[in-house]
């Protein structure tokens, strides 16, 4: 039985990739409708209330589904993983880069959601400093998707990560288009960054996933990576 004959039969298989899936795209959510919204950038006729509470139900929905695929992808024997693996990166022997880009993710918003929770206690500089790690998250879980994703060359899936691409991007042009005169430079700079995030990740599609052999190079370990020219 080959690899993807064993997944194809495995439903704990599907319901890790369901989950992860549903996941991006309610992170996808999360982050564009924080960017698109934030500062000066709030729709007029929505009031600040609707759309903080709406950002807080897509983030919870969000971690929701990231336990659902982080939960069956632990118990599912075929990759073996530990729930340490859930939280400390980089260790598991399945495909450890890319796995381990889901974990800094998870890391991330884990770190957001709870410095939510005491958000009165630490003080608002502090919670909103850890608050940017959401937007770090974002492009990180992605790359862990790609990465990692044994489906990733369906038309289904590249489809889906195209939206979330042009999701996102759309939403930072409009908050820099929002933004006004002020500080050019640093809209240059900003507008730039988010260009180049679609073409970083289409490059690496054309370059890694979608090449023949990607799964096994995806599943080397990070001292056999490092050893090859």
């Amino acid at each position: 039985m080959t690899t993807a004959t064993a997944l194809a039969a495995n439903p704990l298989w599907y319901a890790s990739r369901a989950g992860g899936t549903v996941a991006l795209l309610l992170l996808t959510a999360t982050v564009a409708l924080g960017i698109a919204v934030g500062g000066r950038a709030r729709p007029r006729r929505i009031g600040r209330f609707e759309i903080g509470l709406l950002h807080r139900n897509l983030a919870v929905l969000t971690l929701a589904f990231l336990g659902l695929h982080i939960g069956t992808a632990i118990i599912d024997p075929y990759v073996s993983l530990s729930w340490a693996t859930a939280v400390v990166p980089f260790g598991a022997a399945y495909r450890p880069l890319w796995l381990g880009l889901g974990t800094v993710a998870f890391d991330l918003l884990l770190a957001v959601a709870i410095t939510s929770a005491l958000r009165l206690r630490i003080g608002r500089a502090s919670w909103k400093a850890v608050h940017w790690l959401a937007y770090a998250a974002w492009p990180v879980g992605l790359l862990h998707a790609v990465g990692t994703g044994t489906d990733t060359r369906l038309p289904l899936q590249l489809w889906l990560y195209a939206f979330c691409l042009v999701t996102v991007t759309a939403a930072a042009g409009w908050r820099l288009h929002r933004a006004g005169p002020a500080r050019r430079a640093l809209r240059v700079s900003a507008g730039l960054l988010v260009a180049a995030v679609p073409v970083l990740t289409t490059t690496f599609l054309a370059a890694g996933p979608l090449q023949p052999g990607w799964s096994h190079r995806a599943a080397l370990s990070l001292t056999a990576l490092g050893g090859i020219r």
